[in-house]
């Protein structure tokens, strides 16, 4: 008999119940019998008795290979993690006088970004005197929010922290 196992199902000597509903290795209802019964039977089939649904009355168990089980159900695990996308945080750095050429190839790093599905940190950074004129940062980042409305939305609206103004952008 295989090792218990801390977290998933529970199986032959974890079973508290008297009497249990039993589905066999195949998929088929073989009805409610005495625990003891199931087990001789699961182990007669070189199987184990694995409760499936404990809150079912009588509870349901159900015939396992539970190395098997234990194996498939790492490989549906590894598989949905490998088909996981994660989400980056990429970042596009402006100053509040940009050029307009400078400006269209910030743009175009940030939808390359966005197709990605990444979200976009936009940061403006003032120096100096530039700090005088806070209301030209925010028309950039207007201008930014409006060329990106199709695209993305904002999820941390701009927001100063010290000299620089930061925005959030993430996919639609």
């Amino acid at each position: 008999m295989a090792p218990p196992i801390k977290s998933g199902p529970k199986y032959d000597h974890f079973i508290q119940a008297e009497k249990v509903r039993v589905i066999d290795g195949e998929g088929e209802n073989l009805g409610v019998m005495y625990t003891n019964e199931a087990i001789e039977q699961a182990n007669e089939a070189g199987l184990n008795l694995v409760e499936v649904s404990p809150n079912a009355n009588p509870p349901v168990c159900k015939f396992l290979d539970v190395g098997k089980y234990r194996y498939e159900a790492q490989k549906k695990a590894n598989a949905a993690r490998k088909s996981q996308k994660t989400q980056d945080i990429k970042e596009i750095k402006m100053r509040p006088n940009i050029d307009d050429h400078d400006y269209d190839v910030k743009m175009r790093a940030m939808n390359k970004f966005i197709d990605n599905g990444d979200k976009v940190k936009v940061t403006l950074r003032f120096r100096g005197r530039e700090m005088a004129h806070q209301h030209l940062g925010m028309d950039l980042l207007k201008r930014v929010q409006d060329d990106m409305a199709e695209t993305a939305k904002i999820e941390a609206f701009p927001r100063l922290e010290g000299r620089q103004m930061l925005m959030v952008l993430s996919p639609k």
